[in-house]
């Protein structure tokens, strides 16, 4: 699923309130210190008063102390008050890490990323003689997106409180017909990361959330990061809402119309939702923090050698109407320009959350975005809210690069800042473009 805010009826929700010390003093920017954060303050309030629960901006342009800013709406403050460090369900930024043991693995020559699916899952993969693990990581493979099947309706509504495994999704995924053949188009797939986690178990012998633990977590001293596997969380966290069936938009198709948990204020709070059906391609747990230390290291090269890294940044186009200079997507990650530089970054939306995390090619420049709601992102319900949220990423992402947004300057359809916030890469759903022919792969620096 993609990124969601809200438009409810309740009173006061129209207005904005920050959290205790939630604003922090932050780097010495182009914009002035004041001013980046008088702004950035001002677009999140603007979304929340558009109706969002709340939002958490953290910003490090790399000289200094980051920039943290919390607005939260009046009622969802009377239910939990949302503080720059809780933890939150990432969605599909869970395909960073994914990718990254995939990656470490091969640098240990425990698998190569031209190895056919069939090699490791024998008879689990249709036509898995002609995919390869990087299609898998790419989104070439072809294969159905799991979350499109009615079989998930009720795990993403919360109604059911199955517990999801890899084979298992990966199951649901292959019982429909590939989309194409292996390679010949760009589509984003979560059957493809459902397909990654079975592998990783198939070659270590170990689940994802052990991987994750033990090879990113505790080496970076992650302590808010882990990829759940039921409903329980390890440490504080924030709260997410979805409408109330007589609070939801029209926008929204009637099957979604109906989440399950606690009545708040016109509201659902979702926050007990088992996520195991988000599994290797949507389940991981984070802060704003942890992911920056986890982006930093990645693109400085502490997590992957040299070579592998540049694997990750290899890209194939994901806008079929602007194949060379259009966002491209890597190996978990997608790259792409924007007004104030060229950003690394991924979505992530699972009920409840939707989040963007963004750095640029060095890991020096961090910044993450989380909105605690995400449906009516999935279905871009409400154009106002979208289009609050477009503008707060298209500032946070020139605060990052510390510089001021350019006069004028608008979210390009299909851009990574557009693309973060219309949710390419959400864990239940997928970019509009949906398959995308592909040209010869393009290097992305």
């Amino acid at each position: 699923m993609a990124a969601s805010c809200l438009v409810t009826g309740t009173v006061g929700s129209a207005v904005a309130v920050s959290a205790p010390s939630a604003v922090r003093s932050g780097p010495d920017t182009a914009e002035g210190d004041g001013a980046l954060r008088a702004r950035l303050s001002q677009l999140a309030r603007t979304l929340v008063a558009a109706g969002a629960p709340g939002v958490i901006v953290r910003v490090d342009d790399g000289r200094g102390r980051p920039v943290e800013i919390v607005e939260q709406a009046p009622w969802a403050a009377r239910g939990h008050r949302l503080d720059a460090g809780d933890e939150f369900r990432m969605g599909s930024n869970t395909k960073t890490m994914m990718a990254t043991l995939v990656l470490q693995l091969a640098a240990e020559g425990r698998l190569t990323l031209d190895d056919p699916v069939q090699r490791w899952l024998p008879g689990r993969v249709p036509d898995g003689g002609a995919i390869t693990l990087r299609m898998l990581l790419n989104h070439t493979s072809g294969l159905f997106d799991y979350t499109e099947d009615g079989a998930l309706l009720p795990s993403i509504l919360g109604r059911d409180p199955r517990r999801w495994t890899s084979a298992d999704l990966l199951a649901v995924g292959v019982r429909h017909e590939p989309l194409f053949a292996p390679g010949a188009r760009w589509s984003y797939s979560n059957t493809g990361y459902a397909a990654v986690g079975a592998v990783l178990e198939q070659v270590t012998g170990q689940s994802p959330a052990d991987l994750v633990r033990d090879r990113i977590a505790r080496p970076l001293g992650l302590r808010h990061t882990y990829l759940a596997t039921g409903p329980a969380w390890l440490g504080r966290h924030a709260h997410g809402y979805e409408p109330d069936p007589s609070h939801m938009p029209p926008g929204v198709p009637a099957a979604f119309r109906d989440v399950a948990g606690p009545r708040h204020d016109g509201h659902v709070d979702v926050s007990a939702h088992d996520p195991s059906w988000g599994g290797a391609a949507g389940a991981v747990v984070s802060t704003a923090q942890d992911w920056a230390r986890f982006h930093s290291a990645l693109m400085s090269g502490r997590l992957l050698p040299p070579a592998q890294l540049a694997e990750m940044r290899t890209t194939v186009p994901m806008d079929p109407e602007n194949p060379v200079d259009g966002p491209g997507y890597g190996l978990g990650i997608e790259t792409g320009a924007t007004p104030c530089g060229t950003v690394w970054a991924h979505d992530g939306g699972i009920t409840g959350y939707s989040s963007s995390t963004i750095t640029d090619g060095t890991g020096s420049r961090t910044a993450t975005v989380l909105v605690p709601t995400e449906l009516l992102y999935e279905f871009e319900a409400d154009p106002g809210l979208v289009e609050a949220d477009r503008a707060l990423h298209v500032a946070v992402v020139c605060a990052m690069f510390g510089t001021p947004v350019p006069a004028g300057t608008a979210p390009v359809a299909g851009g990574p800042a557009s693309g973060i916030v219309a949710g390419l890469g959400a864990a239940g759903g997928r970019p509009a473009d949906g398959a995308t022919p592909l040209p010869v792969p393009a290097q992305a620096g």
